[in-house]
């Protein structure tokens, strides 16, 4: 799209999205949007209110009862559509990615293609929401489960992948037949908005997806939660966060999903086959930059290839071109914001005074915009820092091994568990290993796990609930027990 900027993007809203109409925030307040290339400002959007945020479920609520009894293939035909529209603008959602995320147009391409890709599978379970008759074990009733949507729900999503939370929020909310509040993440509220505007092309009817920007998102989120009528939140960030939403779901026992923080091992046993190892962890470490919750966070790799395989990524990561995410040659963008840029280099920092050698990088670049440099670290001390923070930037701690036993402690001495990768040239040892490791997911000589069909989500404290797959529809749909006679 050559030098792409937001006024290719006409029907792009940048008030709020309340029951079908794009509104103003109700004091008038306004925040900026970021570019992270450059630290310029975008544009502005809207920065909703508690009134607003209140008003959002007036509208959710209002169509509530409508879309539920909205006959599953009408649904499904709706969500079918978005997927065509969203497949259809994918160019124009990927440079808006690219704008306000920083992500390289390559990454933004791929998420688009991936976030659609919930609208479809949702599509077609819409479908299959399917219930259960028995006889009960006594012969005395029949025993009948429905399966009814769970009702209101706030959807939370992060800023490192603005479609794909979204839509994998949205799509199993509205197959069920649920009305939504979206609050997306205030780095990146464009995206959610232009997901609106696409969902209304598709026939979504007005109050059952409404889109609040908002700066002030403790306080509008809490008012939410708040609301009787409010009956589910599904939320994708930080484990810190998560446990203050499940606290304040609490007051009203709200249905909860959360799929949290993540520090994902990636080990490389002896036999593996190094070339796959090296082509894994590039895509499980720099994809979006290092900025996913599934992003491979700590390297462990036996002693006998640890050299090799190191000398190796190395060369990889040296290879890779820096620059902002909107130029196509981009293949690492900059970092969301001075925060998270700021925190990578002082993890790098820390790794270093712990006795960590860098090998590549270790630096951010003298020039505007978020950026930090790809790094390759050796000769992390197992007690080294980093090794316990989400590191969220393309940097890889490499840390070395003798005893798979002694790997897989290390891999799971976390609180977190949302996904770990291994490497191995003989299956049974891997899937044996793969038993062992406590997390939700595993990529068994696979650098991405992510898929629409699959249910994706952790243990330990990196969540509650699956998203993806039939399970991710299941969390939006509640079971209803009829004990009757005939």
């Amino acid at each position: 799209m050559g030098d792409f900027n937001l006024a290719q993007i006409p029907d792009l809203p940048l008030d709020l999205c309340i029951g079908g109409k794009t509104v103003p925030a109700s004091d008038g307040g306004r925040f900026d949007v970021i570019n992270p290339a450059t630290g310029e400002v975008l544009t502005s959007v809207a920065d909703g209110t508690v009134e607003d945020a209140l008003a959002c479920v007036d509208a959710a609520a209002g169509a509530a009862a409508a879309w539920a009894a909205t006959a599953p293939r009408e649904r499904a035909e709706v969500l079918r559509r978005a997927f065509e529209l969203m497949r259809d603008r994918s160019d124009e959602l990927a440079h808006l990615i690219s704008l306000e995320n920083g992500k390289a147009l390559t990454d933004a391409r791929g998420e688009v293609a991936y976030a659609a890709e919930f609208f479809r599978w949702y599509a077609e379970e819409a479908v299959r929401a399917s219930g259960a008759v028995m006889t009960a074990p006594s012969g005395a009733n029949k025993i009948v489960v429905l399966q009814q949507p769970v009702g209101i729900c706030v959807l939370v999503t992060p800023w490192n992948f603005p479609a794909a939370m979204a839509t994998r929020k949205i799509g199993p909310a509205l197959a069920a037949g649920c009305t939504v509040v979206l609050k997306p993440a205030s780095d990146t509220p464009l995206t959610a908005l232009l997901m609106a505007r696409i969902l209304e092309d598709a026939g979504v009817p007005s109050g059952v997806v409404n889109v609040l920007p908002a700066r002030r998102s403790g306080a509008v989120v809490s008012a939410m939660v708040h609301d009787p009528r409010v009956r589910k939140l599904s939320f994708t960030g930080s484990t810190e966060v998560g446990r203050i939403l499940l606290r304040e779901a609490a007051d009203q026992v709200v249905n909860c999903s959360m799929e949290l923080g993540g520090n994902a091992p990636f080990l490389v046993l002896e036999d593996a086959d190094l070339e796959a190892a090296v082509d894994g962890a590039m895509i499980a470490k720099m994809r979006n930059a290092g900025e996913a919750c599934t992003a491979a966070n700590r390297f462990y790799v036996h002693a006998d290839i640890a050299d090799e395989f190191s000398r190796r990524l190395a060369e990889r990561m040296a290879a890779l071109r820096v620059g902002p995410g909107t130029e196509d040659d981009t293949e690492v963008g900059p970092l969301v914001n001075e925060e998270s840029a700021a925190k990578v280099a002082e993890l790098v920092e820390g790794a270093v005074r712990d006795g960590a050698r860098v090998v590549l990088g270790g630096r951010r670049p003298d020039r505007p915009g978020y950026y930090y440099e790809p790094t390759v670290l050796l000769d992390v001390p197992r007690t080294a820092g980093i090794l316990g923070e989400e590191i969220f930037g393309p940097v890889a701690p490499v840390v070395t091994f003798t005893d798979e036993a002694d790997a897989i402690r290390m891999a799971n001495d976390t609180e977190y568990g949302l996904v770990s990768y291994v490497y191995t040239s003989d299956l049974a040892r891997g899937l044996r290993v793969s038993e062992q490791l406590d997390s939700g997911m595993v990529g068994l000589n696979r650098g991405l796990v992510s898929d629409p069909a699959a249910p994706f989500g952790g243990t330990k404290q990196s969540g509650v609930g699956r998203e993806g797959g039939h399970e991710g529809m299941l969390d939006y749909l509640e079971s209803k027990y009829v004990a009757v006679t005939w």
